[in-house]
């Protein structure tokens, strides 16, 4: 698997809806199950099954689920380093644990699921830098 095998994945999700807790290509996803689709597609069945979540179980858990689950799966990427195909990790506020993926497609662009947008890919300006909290290469990705 290489990193342009990785953008290409995540691109077919465009135009995907935004659907909580769904991971199911041009039906309905969020930026977890975008993630995953991705995991299924190039690496096959998933390391975990995503328990139920509600759309505020950050704020409402204050634990650091996704970091501690991207932790287990994936190889931590420095963020000055982080490169196509990288999972990026965000922090909405910086008192809650992070909660929001995306999949970078080049060192200023990446493809994520918005609530009511859905999978686009967008430029990581300023507002997203400054909620980058994490960054992650897939297991066995070949440089």
């Amino acid at each position: 698997m290489t990193r342009a095998d990785i953008v290409v994945a995540a691109r077919r999700w465009i135009g995907t809806p935004y659907a909580h807790q769904a991971s199911l290509i041009h039906v309905g996803c969020d930026c977890l199950g975008l993630v995953r689709g991705v995991w299924r597609d190039l690496i096959g069945d998933e390391p975990e099954t995503a328990p139920a979540y509600t759309p505020d179980w950050a704020e409402a858990s204050g634990t650091e689920t996704l970091l501690d689950v991207a932790k287990r799966h994936f190889a931590p990427v420095l963020l000055s380093d982080v490169r196509e195909g990288d999972i990026l990790l965000f922090r909405f506020r910086d008192y809650l644990p992070a909660k929001h993926l995306g999949v970078a497609t080049s060192a200023t662009h990446m493809v994520h699921a918005h609530a009511g947008v859905g999978v686009a890919e967008v430029a990581i300006g300023a507002h997203w830098r400054r909620k980058l909290v994490a960054a992650f290469a897939f297991p066995g990705v070949a440089d």
